[in-house]
């Protein structure tokens, strides 16, 4: 069973990447760690879990909340399109975050969805997106370059959950060259970026469901989401 203490475990997805560290150049279990220190300063104990499991039940029992972090994109398969040329895939990590997430919903377990976690979490209810915003955009301000991040002025939408968390309007750390087109079946969008891409969504209802674009592990000075899903996994324990 999940704990029942003042710290709830928070389980974040990870990656399998090649990685060097000291003398090792090898395939490691990795996450950058301010998603880490993100829910330890919010309270929560992180419990990292890699993609190389299908008990997904029994990993959920074991834990009080869910990140999903971002990273690689959806495999295109799973919405039904060809795979655009800079489309990037990790399908094993896939596989993994979906049945984390269907475990998860299924047990009424909190879950914040962060970058390709918002995308996971609409396309496992059906959604699809749009596989690289310069082509219906024109602009490459979500994801300026490779590892610099950009900025983006969110509108909240009024008696949001996401509003309760950080008022009507938030300016955010983002790095993402797709976004969500056909929101999955029960997500209500949320938040948006003056361009009119989607940049958080939300099930209604008593449960933390909650997916972000943007990537809130950025800004150490504001941790309210990752407060919020603490909060929510203390009350769920």
């Amino acid at each position: 069973m999940a704990s029942n203490v003042s710290e709830p475990l928070i389980g974040l997805t990870s990656y399998l990447e090649p990685a060097k560290f000291l003398v090792w150049e090898t395939e490691a279990a990795l996450l950058h760690r301010v998603y880490v220190d993100g829910i330890v300063a919010a309270g929560g104990i992180p419990v990292l879990l890699p993609p190389v499991s299908t008990a997904h039940d029994r990993l959920m029992s074991a834990v009080d909340g869910l990140v999903l972090v971002g990273g690689a994109d959806v495999d295109p398969v799973r919405y039904g399109q060809e795979q655009h040329a800079t489309t990037y895939t990790r399908p094993n990590r896939d596989a993994f975050e979906f049945g984390l997430l269907r475990s998860a919903l299924d047990s009424g377990k909190p879950v914040l969805g962060v970058c390709r976690g918002l995308q996971v979490l609409s396309v496992a209810l059906g959604g699809t997106l749009a596989q690289h915003l310069p082509d219906t955009l024109d602009s490459a301000d979500h994801q300026p370059a490779p590892g610099i991040f950009g900025t983006t002025t969110v509108s909240l939408a009024e008696g949001s959950r996401v509003a309760s968390i950080l008022g009507a309007e938030t300016k955010v750390p983002c790095y993402h060259h797709q976004a969500i087109d056909r929101l999955g079946d029960g997500l209500v969008s949320v938040g948006w970026a003056a361009d009119g891409t989607i940049e958080a969504a939300e099930l209604p209802g008593d449960g933390f469901v909650l997916g972000v674009q943007w990537h809130p592990e950025q800004n150490p000075d504001d941790i309210r989401l990752f407060e919020a899903l603490v909060e929510a996994a203390k009350e769920r324990a």
